[in-house]
């Protein structure tokens, strides 16, 4: 599996869009929207807490410097005309040990009067081939809270796929309820297949 070091040479352009879509590096501007998510209980609602501003603001420097260093990430999204920041989407390496590690993760978190339109979906497709025909990786994961059913349902409509696995996330404590978590996979000839078959 690549790691970060052997993607760091790979670039991808600060700004490229879906149908719907902008997504692109971060700017200051979106630190306080990114706050406002992460303080909303329904968007934390499969993550053992909410954040509070300080904690949001690390987190956003952390991965505006990681796309700044290596070319890609969690990056922005834009909803064009409507509304400047909507949340994030992209990849990275987890920085817990997983029982799949080392691995490339692809994430998103969007925020809740988003969600119900399919932005999660279509910005996850685009990424997806960013990763396979940019990147060039072998193999992409996502894993979430068994619970969360909603992030369940874009990793299968972007052809992710369930293989029976399951383990304990162990950045969650040991007495929560979502420290089980799923795991979906999908590899590169995979992807190929189904873009193909589109």
């Amino acid at each position: 599996m690549q790691k970060d070091s052997e993607l760091s040479g790979c670039k991808i352009t600060a700004e490229f869009s879906t149908r719907r879509l902008r997504l692109r590096a971060w700017r200051d501007a979106d630190f306080l929207p990114f706050a406002a998510m992460n303080a909303d209980p329904r968007v934390m609602q499969f993550f053992p807490q909410t954040l509070n501003a300080e904690q949001s603001d690390a987190m956003a420097t952390k991965i505006q410097q990681h796309i700044r260093q290596h070319g890609w990430g969690f990056w922005a999204i834009e909803l064009p005309q409507v509304d400047d920041f909507i949340g994030f989407v992209g990849l990275d390496h987890p920085q817990h040990i997983l029982p799949f590690s080392p691995c490339t993760e692809i994430g998103w978190r969007l925020a809740a009067r988003h969600w119900g339109q399919g932005y999660a979906s279509e910005a996850a497709a685009e990424v997806l081939r960013l990763a396979f025909q940019v990147l060039r990786l072998k193999e992409v994961v996502s894993f979430t809270s068994v619970l969360n059913l909603r992030s369940q349902a874009v990793m299968q409509r972007i052809g992710m796929q369930h293989r029976g696995e399951f383990f304990p996330h162990p950045g969650v404590p040991e007495e929560s309820a979502l420290r089980a978590h799923i795991l979906y996979r999908i590899s590169q000839s995979e992807w190929v297949k189904t873009s193909t078959s589109d």
